[in-house]
């Protein structure tokens, strides 16, 4: 049947997986070797445009196709490291394709390991917005490490974002939220959004039900924190730098 759905119910698997486990994936060497037209087939803009959002950890891609039709003319991808929910998000695209020609031609979704892989797909300052919508807590200190924001992977982000680029992060974890906010917070390149750039912004409100697992935290009654940071242009890091060693 033309423009059929996928059921999630045949693409179920578990909740969280180990970024540090050895998983197969295919990626390029470098981002001028992927080739974007199989993912956008028929997006009717430049075959050189690239990707300007990205949703890290996409999950069942509820916020790649509620942001399509805002943002009609700007490529967006999702990352999704299962590979069941990266098969649903793709299937689910071609359906909405079909069942609405001309539409959804600008979302994709690729599986891969966002933690190790990030800079294979997008050259410095490509991106204008990145996500991390729920991402997985990792709650024993041992794991940490595994968390998707850290300081090391926030100098990836800095690199993929362009200037004034915006990420933005929701969970309903009280602790996860402490902690990215802190690491965006003492990183030299990211400042927060004041309360009226964040009334200002579409995007927001989009963010805390457009996921399955956002929903999910609706349905039984939970908090959802955000925190929304804006990426510095680089010449306020080396203007920092330069203070520092002024002698007065």
């Amino acid at each position: 049947m033309v423009g059929k759905l996928p059921q999630k119910r045949f693409y179920r698997q578990r909740a969280h997986s180990n970024p540090m486990a050895d998983h197969s994936f295919d990626y390029p060497l470098c981002p001028q070797q992927m080739d974007w037209k199989p993912h956008y087939p028929d997006h009717a803009v430049s075959e050189d445009a690239g990707v300007e959002f990205a949703d890290i950890g996409c999950g069942y891609g509820g916020l790649l196709m509620s942001l399509s039709p805002m943002f009609p003319s700007c490529r967006m991808l999702g990352l999704e490291i299962r590979v069941k929910v990266a098969d649903f998000v793709t299937d689910k695209i071609i359906g909405l394709r079909e069942q609405h020609p001309g539409q959804y031609q600008n979302i994709a979704c690729i599986r891969t390991n966002a933690m190790k892989y990030l800079p294979n797909f997008f050259t410095k300052g490509q991106l204008s917005k990145l996500f991390f919508l729920f991402p997985d807590p990792h709650f024993k200190k041992a794991k940490h490490k595994w968390r998707i924001i850290n300081q090391t992977l926030l100098a990836e982000y800095a690199y993929v974002l362009r200037d004034e680029g915006i990420v933005y992060t929701v969970t309903d974890v009280l602790d996860l939220h402490v902690w990215m906010r802190e690491h965006f917070t003492d990183h030299p390149l990211f400042a927060a959004l004041t309360q009226e750039e964040l009334d200002a912004d579409p995007v927001v409100s989009l963010l805390y039900e457009s996921t399955e697992e956002g929903q999910k935290v609706t349905r039984n009654e939970g908090n959802k924190y955000l925190a929304v940071f804006r990426r510095l242009p680089s010449d306020v890091l080396n203007n920092q730098c330069g203070t520092s060693n002024t002698v007065n």
